[in-house]
């Protein structure tokens, strides 16, 4: 008897390969499913190897067709430009860091996909993630994956109780090299080798600054009142920290908090990137000390604990990047659907833009964006 029906995301990629079968394997009555995010060429480059690219459709449909289970194609082309990559050019031209990732599972994987899956009758979404969740005290909890250094509980941490009830995470569990790939090679997957994808999909080559050219001269009206270029994409000055001209910069967006390489200044001590004024397009530099805070506030809550009532305060450890070792801190909920984070050790290079996660444990408490 089928313990489900189960639309699994099939990126093309070995981890959600392997989700499908395991799956199936338990006894799910499973359905490979991948999203057509973009085509290379509507962002003006030639097909990269990079995830999303016809060549993953081509893998994922080889893969369905060994496990023997349906396998179909969404596309979700027009959803991706408006949702991340629209989101993601707009956050770097406020002078954000964005993790489109975090947006891609928002509002694409576990928002229009979920819904689609629910609407044609099928009863849980699966993906390919080292992730696992928990029933606990009446609430769903998003937790660790057992192989910490495989661990994206930090990339999922938006997901509503609602949301967690239809999510299965196959790979949880296991490691990548001694349980994924083996079990891939065993069952003769063609992309039982297949590199894992390092750089963000739509900006294979790293170059955030020119894909972000590239999009606002394709179609400047999503992004600009005139039709010129932003500011912040031209040359202008580098200050230090009391207005002092200390050089010229490519431009403010192609510039992070914390950065010290490519800065092409002549000053007798290191200096990094402490702040940028997108508006007027210069960047400030100092000191390594001047990066360190211990405070921070983040918007656009998500929780998996019981919602703090405001002002309650709770202790948590908190993660800030995706590669950030979680540190002790006290959260305090605030009018406006928001709170203050207060470390007990100040953190370096607090980027707006990024998320904030809350961790008890292997637990994930809940999570926001930092303002």
């Amino acid at each position: 008897m089928s313990k489900g029906r189960v639309l699994v995301g099939m990126s093309g990629g070995v981890d959600s390969s392997v989700a499908a079968w395991l799956l199936k394997e338990q006894g799910y009555e499973v359905t490979g499913c991948t999203m057509r995010l973009y085509d290379y060429t509507g962002i003006g480059l030639e097909e990269q190897n990079s995830c999303c690219g016809i060549k993953d459709v081509d893998d994922a449909r080889a893969v369905a067709g060994r496990i023997g289970i349906e396998y179909l194609a969404l596309n979700l082309m027009e959803n991706f430009r408006e949702e991340v990559m629209d989101h993601f050019v707009q956050e770097y031209l406020d002078g954000h860091t964005p993790n489109p990732c975090i947006d891609c599972n928002r509002c694409l994987k576990f928002g229009r996909l979920l819904s689609w899956a629910k609407e044609h009758g099928f009863d849980y979404v699966a993906t390919g993630h080292y992730a696992r969740r928990l029933f606990l005290d009446g609430r769903w909890y998003l937790r660790k994956a057992a192989d910490l250094s495989r661990d994206q509980s930090y990339v999922l941490y938006p997901v509503s109780q609602e949301v967690l009830s239809s999510l299965l995470f196959p790979l949880g569990g296991l490691k990548k090299t001694e349980d994924v790939r083996r079990i891939a090679e065993e069952q003769g997957f063609v992309n039982a080798r297949k590199h894992d994808s390092q750089d963000i999909c739509f900006v294979p080559d790293g170059d955030y600054a020119s894909f972000i050219a590239r999009m606002i001269r394709m179609e400047p009206e999503r992004f600009c009142a005139q039709k010129e270029l932003p500011a912040c994409l031209m040359p202008g000055s580098i200050l230090d920290r009391g207005g002092r001209v200390l050089g010229r910069h490519r431009g403010a967006v192609h510039y992070t908090i914390g950065q010290r390489r490519g800065l092409g200044l002549a000053v007798p001590e290191s200096v990094y990137v402490l702040s940028k004024d997108m508006q007027a397009n210069t960047v400030t530099v100092g000191p390594n000390e001047a990066l360190f805070s211990r405070e921070l506030t983040v918007k656009n809550l998500v929780w998996q604990r019981p919602v703090p009532e405001e002002g309650e305060s709770f202790r948590a450890r908190v993660r800030i990047r995706y590669q950030h070792r979680e540190q002790e801190a006290i959260i305090t909920a605030l009018p406006g659907a928001v709170a203050r984070v207060v470390f007990d050790e100040a953190q370096r290079a607090v980027s707006p833009g990024q998320a904030a996660v809350f961790y008890d444990g292997d637990l994930v408490l809940g999570g926001g964006t930092i303002l």
